[in-house]
């Protein structure tokens, strides 16, 4: 069976007669859950099984759940976290190890709901001047101990039977604005760029899914580098990247036209699939129509990403938190 080369979402919190019939019949390679989708723990995991009975397979169903300002798992379905700079500071030396925890018992969390993906590890470097949309959600500004930790990150979420999407590739840490509500431009050289900003996803080149970041590198090339030919083979030859590359929500701002006319142009630049949310039915079924079924190369990466889900190993919850929270000094959430 070849997947349709989207993810998208859902309305409310269970699938409407006509959304199960769309996603029947245009068969998303998965799904993404918000805040607008999610009430009680039964109502999640119903309506992941609607996602799953839809399209007739266990495709993905993945989330936002990095924690601090960035989760739609809210108490008392999740523990609330600081945000993951906070996390990674407070921890110093520890941070691989403070983090793998963390994310191993958000993978717990996740696992338990039916959500068998998260939108992790985000490995963009922290400057001064990153936007505030995005500079709490880093983990650091040296690229050495952020590969480390996205690692720790990943593997936490490997561990816990949720697979980890790398984000933003090929690096969003420069961006002076934020890609929601305009397209943000990097004036630097590759070689640059290549010793600093990209270095944490051309360590982590071997995780199984990642999403690109919507900004332009001017030295580069002109074209955002979600639908920048030029930049996704740039991830592919230079890093070395072969796993899924999914967009980054292609209904953002930082990208202009019509979300179909998106979705083309960033399958044909060389993603494997695009992400759309929050959209009106309309919108989605415009998209799933234009980005079709997967490439044969893109059906294969899906299927070796999709072989990377396991059961997840047995994990002592309270022993992870009494360890996280001597690793963290006794303040692990959000107060």
């Amino acid at each position: 069976m070849t997947f349709g080369a989207a993810i998208t979402d859902a309305e409310g919190l269970r699938l409407t007669p006509e959304e199960k019939k769309l996603f029947r019949q245009k068969n998303p390679f998965g799904f993404i859950l918000f805040a607008r989708n999610i009430d009680t723990a039964d109502q999640v995991r119903a309506l992941c099984d609607d996602f799953r009975e839809a399209v007739g397979r266990n495709c993905p169903i993945t989330i936002d759940q990095e924690g601090g300002r960035v989760q739609r798992l809210r108490a008392p379905l999740a523990r609330e976290w600081m945000p993951p700079l906070n996390h990674a500071e407070r921890a110093g030396d520890q941070a691989e190890r403070a983090m793998y925890l963390r994310y191993r018992l958000i993978a717990n969390e996740l696992f338990g709901l039916g959500i068998d993906s998260n939108c992790a590890p985000m490995v963009d470097l922290a400057r001064d001047e990153t936007h505030p949309f995005l500079r709490n959600r880093c983990y650091g500004s040296d690229p050495k101990a952020v590969s480390a930790t996205g690692r720790a990150v990943a593997k936490g979420h490997l561990d816990g039977g949720v697979l980890p999407v790398i984000k933003h590739i090929p690096g969003h840490g420069r961006a002076t604005q934020d890609s929601h509500l305009e397209l943000p431009h990097v004036d630097l050289v590759q070689d640059e760029l290549e010793q600093v900003d990209f270095a944490p996803f051309k360590a982590l080149n071997d995780l199984p899914m990642g999403m690109t970041a919507h900004l332009v590198y001017d030295r580069i090339d002109p074209r955002p580098a979600t639908i920048s030919h030029t930049m996704i083979n740039l991830i592919r030859e230079e890093f070395g990247f072969d796993g899924l590359i999914m967009t980054d929500d292609i209904s953002m701002k930082a990208l202009s036209g019509a979300p179909e006319e998106i979705a083309l142009q960033a399958l044909n630049a060389g993603c494997d699939v695009v992400l759309h949310c929050n959209g009106s039915f309309e919108a989605r079924a415009k998209v799933l129509d234009a980005a079709g079924e997967m490439t044969e190369q893109a059906q294969k990466r899906a299927e070796r990403a999709l072989a990377m889900r396991r059961k997840p190993a047995e994990l002592d919850i309270p022993a992870a938190e009494a360890e996280l929270s001597r690793l963290m000094g006794g303040q692990v959430y959000e107060r």
